[in-house]
């Protein structure tokens, strides 16, 4: 059997493309790495036990171990490359594709990368995995789960120079170009495009992964890159990405398609600054989404993104227009006390001054708008946006307004109905005071823009706050599952 290291495919590539047939397990759709009978040119390091082979498929499964692929020749090496595997996961399992390492018995950092395999892996002392399938290590985390448990579904990888691109069923996750400056806060690896081999990684031992057809193809050492772009590295660069490691899901769960942004260009934003985005849409009386006719016009709209998709529920009468059924089709649904009817029966937006016009007694104004966040905490909502907002003609007494019992009366609704409370980027609110506040009581947080314009920044100063506020990942909102939403089980 002919050795095959990246040089002998390369030159195959180049001079007789038709040759590929003549060696074993190659087609034009690339090498086989897998045999489907051994672990024939693979290598386990680790525990052994955790990889198998039966019915044409490998699993992973168990103590944490690695298995190297090695090829023929036991010098298998790829810089530039096409990858792709058929993936099943049974509930619980974690594992990992890993590209651009090498076979080493060292208890330092291996080089190369890990693409995770993980739906709702849970470890020791409580420990749930919030990072999903597709996540690059280190770099680029996925927070939405976009495959089932038992269903097979195709991962593929595309390196080109110093661009990494991660799919699912062709569905793009990541696209990360490494920066000069290269930031990884992967412990277990040494994240730096190079070259190397693939290896599969077992992480867990409450469910087993299962690969079959596992193919590569090479690419010349020559190719370009898809693009140019690069990122400079600066201090909030590197908090995403440490925070995200922290397994804290950074998502800008309020994103609007607003100021001419569109979905694509907020998707393409997304993969480039490593923050996930719950696109939303406003339901209320006298938007285009306000029935479940045109709900299900917008979800089929959307059908298939690689993002979260969010109702923001407006006004109060939001319940009157659409079904049940209808809002559970949502990620999450949030809503404000932005919107409201005073004790004189005057319906107001209270960031618009025209509306609100004097407010004569500001401690009224107050105790009547902590009344309607009150009320607005018992619809069935999971998070709280635009915290502790007060108008623009009071903004400046923000401190002395928001009293120690009014913050209280705040947290101890959302604790009761059991509702996340929103982190602002665009406003910078609630204070550090209040969320400090919350955590000690032990609200649940999200993040997110509300953005007017099509500039979304980088949660600047959620990143603060989580810093700031000790916040871990126990303390972050993520969604419920179908049949736990609050719109399926508040009365």
């Amino acid at each position: 059997m002919p050795t095959l290291t990246r040089r002998d495919a390369l030159a195959l590539l180049f001079a007789a493309p038709a040759a590929l047939q003549t060696l074993s397990g190659q087609s034009a759709d690339g090498n086989s790495l897998f045999d489907g009978t051994s672990l024939r040119g693979w290598r386990a390091h680790g525990h052994t036990a955790s990889f198998n082979v039966a019915d044409g498929q490998v699993s992973v499964c168990g103590q944490k171990a690695r298995l190297f692929y090695a090829g023929p020749s036991g010098q298998a090496d790829f810089k530039n490359f096409e990858f792709s595997a058929e993936v099943m996961m049974q509930p619980g399992a974690e594992s990992a594709i890993c590209f651009h390492t090498t076979a080493q018995s060292s208890t330092s950092r291996a080089p190369g990368f890990q693409v995770l395999l993980a739906n709702d892996a849970r470890g020791p002392n409580g420990f749930i995995q919030r990072r999903k399938t597709g996540s690059l290590q280190g770099v680029r985390h996925v927070w939405k789960q976009f495959i089932r448990d038992n269903d097979w579904f195709t991962l593929s990888i595309l390196v080109r120079q110093k661009q990494v691109q991660v799919r699912i069923n062709g569905m793009l996750l990541v696209d990360y170009i490494e920066p000069a400056d290269a930031f990884s806060a992967n412990s277990d690896f040494d994240s730096r495009i190079g070259h190397g081999t693939f290896a599969l990684q077992a992480l867990g031992q409450q469910g087993a992964t299962f690969f079959r057809n596992l193919r590569v193809r090479p690419l010349p050492d020559a190719v370009p890159q898809l693009s140019d772009e690069r990122r400079q590295v600066d201090e909030v660069y590197r908090d995403i990405i440490r925070i995200g490691a922290a397994n804290i899901p950074v998502v800008d769960c309020h994103t609007h398609l607003k100021g001419g942004l569109t979905l694509d260009q907020a998707l393409a934003n997304s993969r480039r600054v490593g923050i996930g985005y719950g696109i939303a849409i406003n339901c209320g009386l006298n938007f285009p989404v306000h029935d479940d006719a045109s709900i299900r016009d917008y979800l089929e709209s959307i059908k298939g993104q690689p993002c979260y998709v969010a109702m923001q529920a407006e006004g109060r009468e939001w319940r009157t227009l659409v079904s049940p059924k209808s809002v559970a089709r949502f990620d999450y649904v949030f809503t404000d006390a932005m919107t409201f009817t005073d004790d004189k029966g005057k319906r107001m937006r209270i960031w618009i001054p025209e509306e609100i016009g004097v407010i004569a007694d500001k401690q009224a104004f107050m105790e009547m708008l902590v009344k309607r966040i009150e009320g607005v905490m018992r619809e069935p909502i999971d998070i709280y946006a635009n915290a502790t907002y007060i108008p623009d003609q009071i903004a400046a007494d923000y401190d002395a307004l928001w009293t120690l019992e009014r913050m209280h009366r705040v947290i101890d609704a959302a604790l009761r109905n059991d509702v996340a409370i929103e982190i602002n980027n665009r406003r910078k609110i609630p204070s550090p005071a209040f969320l400090k506040l919350a955590k000690a009581a032990g609200c649940k947080f999200s993040f997110g823009t509300n953005n007017a314009e099509a500039e979304l920044g980088r949660l600047e100063y959620p990143m603060q706050m989580v810093k700031e506020c000790g916040l871990v990942w126990q303390d972050i909102f993520v969604p419920k599952p179908d049949g736990q939403k609050p719109i399926q089980i508040r009365k």
